[in-house]
C-alpha cells in the first residue's frame, strides 16, 4: 500500500503540475515550481529541472536526517520528474485547457490544486515525500528558529514572488490560491479532518522503548512519557506524547504500526505549539516591550505589601 499511494500520488501531482498550473504559467512554489519558471524562460524541460533540484537536495536530507530519507522519498522524487516528463511530452505542453479563456487560468489554479494537494497527500500518508523544497524547510527549521510549517511557507512563498518578478503579476496571484488549495487538500488527505500544521500524539503500546527510538532517531523529534494504568486492568503503562507537523504523521504511524501493531493512538489538532522547534514562546506575548514592562510594573505594585500610614491625626 505504501509504494501504491507513492505511485499514485506522483502521478497524480505530476498531473496537477503537467496538466493544469504550468501550461498556465501558476507557480504554487517547490521545485516544480522553480521548474516552472525556467520552462516559460529558456524552454526546460519541467521534470527534468525538477529531478536536477531535488536529488542534490535528497543527497544533502539524507546526510543530515538520515534513514529519513530513504528509497521511499527517492522513489517519490524520481516518478515526480518521470510523470511530469511524460505528460508534458504526451500533451506537448499544452495541458487540456483553452488559455485563450481567462476562466481557464482560474479552473487551472483551482483544479490544479485539488489534484496536487490530493497527490501531495496520498505521498505523506505513505511516510514519504516528493523532495524539493521541503526538505530545504526542514534543515531551515532544525538549524534556525523557525518552526518546519513557517520555513516551508517561507520557501513557497519566495519561489511565488520570484515568479511575480519572471513570470506575471498574475501569475503569483493565482499561485497563491493553488497554494492554499493544495495545503488544505494535503490536510485533509493525510489526517482525515483539521487543517492545523502540527498534531499531538498519543501512543499506548507494549513496546514503547522502539517507538521512543523511531521518534527520536527517525523523526527527530523527542516527546513526553506519562504515567498511566489501565483502567480495567490496572496495568501500569506508558504513554508517549509528542508533536509532529502534519506530513510527519503517516511517518509516525508506520513506525508505530511496524514495531506493535496492536498499539493505540489518538491523534489530536495542535492548536498552538509553543517553544523550542516551534515558534518561539517570545513571539506569542501579548503587546509590545513597552506593555510587558508596564504589566510587569503593575503585577509588582499589587503584590507588594502595603506601607503603614500613621493616623494618628
Amino acid at each position: 500500500m505504501e509504494i501504491a499511494y507513492i505511485i499514485i500520488g506522483s502521478f497524480l501531482t505530476a498531473v496537477g503540475v503537467a496538466i493544469f498550473t504550468a501550461p498556465s504559467k501558476i507557480v504554487d512554489g517547490g521545485a516544480s515550481g522553480i521548474a516552472t519558471i525556467c520552462y516559460h524562460l529558456f524552454g526546460w524541460d519541467i521534470g527534468l529541472v525538477t529531478l536536477a533540484i531535488s536529488l542534490p537536495l535528497f543527497v544533502l536530507g539524507l546526510k543530515i536526517f538520515g534513514q529519513q530519507y530513504g528509497l521511499k522519498s527517492l522513489l517519490g522524487t524520481i516518478l515526480l520528474s518521470l510523470f511530469i516528463s511524460l505528460l508534458n511530452k504526451c500533451l506537448g505542453y499544452q495541458g487540456i485547457l483553452d488559455l485563450s479563456k481567462d476562466s481557464s487560468h482560474l479552473l487551472a489554479s483551482l483544479f490544479g490544486g485539488v489534484i496536487t494537494g490530493f497527490g501531495i497527500g496520498l505521498v505523506l500518508k505513505s511516510g514519504s515525500n516528493t523532495g524539493g523544497t521541503d526538505i530545504i524547510a526542514q534543515i531551515l527549521s532544525r538549524y534556525t528558529f523557525l518552526s518546519q510549517g513557517t520555513a516551508l511557507f517561507l520557501v513557497d512563498a519566495t519561489v511565488i514572488l520570484a515568479s511575480a518578478f519572471f513570470l506575471s503579476l498574475e501569475s503569483a496571484l493565482y499561485g497563491i490560491i493553488t497554494a492554499y488549495i493544495t495545503t488544505m487538500v494535503v490536510n485533509q488527505v493525510v489526517v482525515g479532518i483539521g487543517t492545523k500544521s502540527e498534531k499531538t500524539v498519543f501512543i499506548i503500546s507494549e513496546k514503547p522503548q522502539g517507538i521512543e527510538e523511531a521518534i527520536l532517531n527517525e523523526l527527530g523529534h523527542g516527546g513526553t512519557i506519562l504515567t498511566a494504568y489501565g483502567m480495567y486492568s490496572k496495568i501500569p503503562k506508558p504513554v508517549i506524547m509528542c508533536v509532529i507537523s502534519n506530513h510527519e504523521l503517516g511517518q509516525l504511524t508506520n513506525f508505530v504500526h511496524n514495531i506493535d501493531p496492536k498499539a493505540f493512538m489518538i491523534v489530536q489538532e495542535a492548536y498552538q505549539v509553543l517553544g523550542e522547534g516551534f515558534t518561539p514562546i517570545e513571539e506569542a506575548t501579548w503587546g509590545d516591550e513597552s506593555d510587558v514592562t508596564q504589566q510587569k510594573e503593575t503585577k509588582k505594585k499589587i503584590t507588594s505589601p502595603k506601607v503603614s500610614q500613621d493616623n494618628s491625626h
